[in-house]
């Protein structure tokens, strides 16, 4: 018996059942998640805020330097999608008018679990017995969250930006926001 149990330990002691995963993440120069504009701050996150609106996304909260909007996906009658961007946008020159969009989609997944119920009763001549009854739920469970990383999905959202980019001339602000805005960061 001692040495069926050291033999257990012993292969227990080898190799961890956990697995190391590599760092998912490399910080390279590439642009994907941000753009120039000449505008201010306030002025492309606006251009944000009704970029996600014209798609049909619920803002969660809009500020001057913040947009966050959420979106629901059913592609399938027991898949659930939503969707939830981020838009920070920050002074990028000292005067201001010239700004960055930071931008960060984040696609979480849900799957439809049905789970029956079942009781138990105790009966003292044959101890407990269990029995199935029809009674049962669905419920969503998230079964995935992951950063959309495609260049085209963030490039038409930042395209879009543009278009409802708002140019206020009154202040000075250049009427073309084309300049800076095809630049990357």
């Amino acid at each position: 018996m001692a040495v069926a149990v050291a033999a257990m330990l012993a292969g227990c002691g080898g190799k961890s059942s956990l697995q190391t995963l590599p760092p998912q993440e490399s910080f390279t120069s590439a642009a994907t998640f941000s753009r120039m504009f000449d505008a201010r701050a306030e002025q492309t996150c606006e251009a944000a805020r009704r970029a996600l609106l014209s798609q049909g996304y619920i803002i969660d909260t809009s500020r001057k330097d913040l947009v966050e909007g959420n979106k629901n996906f059913q592609p399938e009658a027991e898949r659930h999608l939503q969707m939830h961007i981020r838009v920070v946008c920050a002074a990028e020159s000292a005067d201001g008018k010239l700004s960055v969009g930071f931008v960060t989609a984040l696609q979480d997944t849900y799957a439809l679990r049905k789970a029956s119920n079942s009781a138990s009763v105790g009966v003292s001549a044959l101890g407990s017995l269990s029995l199935p009854f029809s009674a049962g739920h669905d419920s969503m469970i998230k079964v995935g969250s992951e950063t959309i990383q495609s260049e085209r999905f963030y490039e038409s959202f930042f395209e879009l930006m543009r278009r409802y980019l708002l140019v206020d001339v009154a202040d000075g602000t250049p009427s073309s926001v084309e300049s800076a805005s095809s630049k990357k960061p």
